[in-house]
């Protein structure tokens, strides 16, 4: 994993020039975050990615020849594979699980404002999966590869026996916000945000983000009713 002080290399996949230089005007602009490449369908991702190797491959979904969803299982079989940020129209979320099984580690809107796509980005780089609140819900009730998913009950009771703000935090990761907005919301620092964000996955049994906002959505507490 990156040290979070790191420049995370970025490489951008799109058929569309117009929307990958909007892409690369945000992301150069960041002092943490830069262009690599640039890729014009899903094989130039694989074949820049290969020889390139950077940290996060920002897909769009429909392209010519090969699509974003292929490039990404094919990115995952890398020997050294890139976080890969699905980003695609609103509306398009049936993607979604294609992107999941395929290998992607986040998945968010085009129209996401920028501070919330570098935040993105600097999560991605360091290992965390990001989803936009918009799908999160559907990301969700997904299968986490859980051999026995804790039934609603246990769900209520293992959030029962975090502290106050570990509740806080656990209830904003559900709705999809990053350790850098989560900071925000609550007036920590992200350091901080993370050791509760690490303290809470150990309480609950397990060993990712998803798998946690999954307690939560099915202990209602995304919904305000914990």
């Amino acid at each position: 994993m990156r040290e979070a002080h790191d420049m995370i290399t970025v490489l951008l996949a799109d058929d569309d020039p117009a929307a990958r230089q909007g892409l690369r005007t945000i992301i150069d602009s960041s002092p943490d975050t830069r262009v690599v490449a640039e890729a014009w369908d899903g094989r130039s991702a694989v074949d820049q990615a290969r020889r390139l190797l950077p940290d996060v491959v920002v897909m769009d979904v429909r392209m010519p020849g090969t699509d974003g969803i292929a490039a990404t299982r094919k990115l995952r079989e890398l020997p050294t594979p890139p976080a890969v940020l699905i980003l695609t129209t609103f509306g398009l979320e049936e993607y979604v699980e294609q992107a999941l099984k395929a290998g992607a580690s986040g998945f968010m809107i085009k129209d996401t404002p920028p501070a919330e796509l570098l935040s993105a980005l600097r999560s991605l780089g360091e290992g965390h999966a990001v989803f936009a609140p918009e799908v999160t819900g559907q990301v969700i009730g997904l299968t986490t590869g859980e051999v026995q998913p804790p039934t609603d009950s246990r769900c209520t009771e293992l959030i029962a026996s975090l502290t106050e703000r570990q509740v806080e935090v656990l209830r904003l990761l559900a709705l999809g916000l990053s350790n850098a907005n989560i900071a925000i919301e609550l007036g920590m620092t992200e350091g901080t945000v993370k050791g509760h964000v690490t303290q809470l996955l150990v309480r609950l049994g397990v060993t990712n983000r998803v798998a946690a906002a999954r307690i939560a959505y099915r202990a209602g507490l995304s919904n305000g009713d914990v």
